[in-house]
């Protein structure tokens, strides 16, 4: 089988001046494109979850901070640069726990720091691009060294969703998925549901479903007696901040199916690029948590199934320790029992065996 069989979906793309996002808040109902053409409009499709996912939030991003220096160029051309200041900001603030976020703002503003006189809208895209263009080439590389790992004919448990509609394409746990699936590695993918936005269960479903694979989503409760009953070959998961311990934050939920993994032995598998690493954290505990409404727990997709007068808390991540983790798996190599000193390597060479 063609690897580019299983790579047809993006979420985020540069077209005519704008930045289109897939609308992933009304998949798989509904295919629908929103258009972004200034950055307040990014920064608030990133904050509504229009586009969601670590990697693909920092793509966004960038194309975003293309939008701002745009029109502080048309507002300012002698002091564009310090136009461009409160929309980037507004950018840099609209998710606060996925560093791919700040992380390709600070690419792009290192950049603007280093260009000539005259416009630099068209050197400012080139740089977006190349990120995007980056984004999924480390995709397939993780998902190689990934597939690497599963046995034949493997079943495997994913959580949220990291395919191609987090990620610039292609994805990262999915990416293995892809990847395996290639040379007919891959018999069957459960997807927890992930309450409370169903990412699995609306949008990795709907990425397999797409592309021919075999996928069964499950509830998030049902992820125990599937470890127990030794379907499974490997859980395989994204991130979207990692410390420089190698404690992970993930979506909710991602912390127990640890837990359980390790329990029941099955290999436990972290899966995401070198810009999910925040050396500047030095432990999982002090990863910034996201909290959003109550009303999405008490909900489903609009519908009240909770008493009035009910609370709900309603953090959208956990972090998973390190010691969790069997294997973090990035572009530059797959680093077993993830630590503070394998991190450092990792972020120190350009592979690591």
């Amino acid at each position: 089988m063609d690897e580019v069989l299983y790579d047809k979906v993006r979420a985020v793309e540069w077209r005519d001046g704008a930045v289109w996002l897939l609308d992933q808040r009304v998949l798989p109902g509904t295919l629908r494109y929103e258009t972004c053409a200034t950055a307040p409009e990014v920064a608030a499709a990133i904050t509504a979850m229009v586009v969601r996912g670590a990697p693909a939030i920092g793509v966004t991003a960038a194309y975003g901070a293309v939008l701002a220096v745009s029109a502080a160029y048309a507002r300012a051309v002698g002091d564009w640069r310090a136009s461009a200041r409160a929309d980037l900001a507004l950018l840099r603030a609209s998710r606060p726990t996925a560093v791919n976020l700040g992380w390709a703002l600070d690419v792009m503003e290192r950049a603007m720091a280093t260009l000539p006189p005259g416009s630099p809208v068209a050197a400012l895209l080139a740089v977006a691009r190349r990120l995007h263009e980056e984004d999924i080439a480390a995709n397939r590389r993780m998902g190689a060294l990934g597939a690497a790992l599963l046995p034949p004919q493997a079943r495997v448990l994913t959580h949220c969703n990291t395919g191609a509609l987090a990620t610039g394409g292609y994805g990262t746990a999915l990416g293995v998925v892809r990847a395996a699936a290639a040379t007919g590695g891959i018999t069957m993918v459960y997807a927890d549901e992930t309450r409370p936005w169903l990412q699995g269960a609306r949008l990795t479903a709907w990425e397999l479903v797409e592309e021919g694979l075999p996928v069964t989503v499950l509830a998030d409760s049902a992820a125990g007696a599937l470890l127990r009953s030794g379907a499974i070959a490997a859980v395989l998961v994204g991130a979207d901040r990692i410390a420089a311990n190698g404690d992970t934050a993930n979506k909710i939920g991602t912390y127990g199916l640890a837990v359980l993994a390790r329990h029941h032995g099955v290999p436990f598998y972290v899966v995401a690029p070198i810009s999910t690493i925040d050396a500047a954290t030095p432990e999982g505990r002090m990863i910034p948590i996201e909290e959003r409404a109550e009303g999405e727990v008490l909900r489903c997709q609009g519908v009240a199934h909770s008493p009035a007068g009910a609370r709900a808390w309603n953090p959208v991540f956990d972090v998973t320790p390190a010691g969790l983790i069997d294997a973090l798996i990035t572009e530059r190599g797959v680093l077993p029992h993830p630590d503070a000193e394998g991190i450092r390597r990792l972020l120190a060479a350009p592979t690591l065996a």
